[in-house]
């Protein structure tokens, strides 16, 4: 399958050039993610878009072992091994995430043994939200044991944001990053 959006491509204009390097973490020396080269054909989205993601990613109030394992959840359910690649590739070591955990964010279950209580309440609410579009009683109690109403509140708008994310990088069938991690097969 071939890309249907061409990535934006260097020499980039000076304009472009800052925003593809807003969009990247602090530090990080590698090129600007395809992803980012897709959104930049269309500056102004991707300026509202950037607000969000990095006020999700950086200034958000999930621990960021948290928010890695929902997006690995979220990304691995709309079967988008673009997003899962990039982020465990990225951040699964930092946050604490084992070996076995990796795989399982996208092949396992909320019940696997490998898992917290907290990373249960997480995995569940992850997974009946992309089935079901809503929270039962069950689900939203156990996920409060665990998050305060801002965290839940967060919570909520992540999965949707990395939904939304997944959505873009399916419908357009961006190609996956060469250092990602490959999705895993189960």
């Amino acid at each position: 399958m071939k890309q249907r959006i061409d990535g934006v491509t260097p020499p980039y204009e000076p304009e472009a050039e800052r925003a593809l390097h807003r969009w990247m973490p602090p530090g990080v020396t590698r090129e600007p993610l395809m992803l980012f080269k897709v959104l930049q054909r269309h500056p102004g989205l991707a300026s509202r878009m950037r607000d969000l993601g990095a006020g999700l990613l950086v200034h958000g109030r999930l621990s960021d072992a948290d928010r890695e394992l929902v997006i690995a959840r979220v990304a691995a359910r709309c079967g988008c091994a673009y997003e899962w690649g990039v982020h465990m590739a990225t951040y699964a070591e930092a946050v604490g995430l084992s070996p076995e955990q990796i795989p399982l964010t996208a092949t396992g279950t909320p019940a696997d043994p490998a898992w917290t209580p907290r990373q249960t309440a997480l995995l569940q609410a992850v997974d009946e939200l992309h089935d079901t579009v809503r929270l039962t009683d069950e689900t939203w109690t156990a996920l409060r044991v665990h998050l305060d109403e801002l965290e839940a509140l967060e919570f909520l708008v992540l999965a949707g944001w990395y939904r939304t994310i997944a959505y873009v990088v399916n419908g357009l069938e961006i190609e996956r990053e060469p250092w990602a991690l490959a999705f895993p097969e189960g």
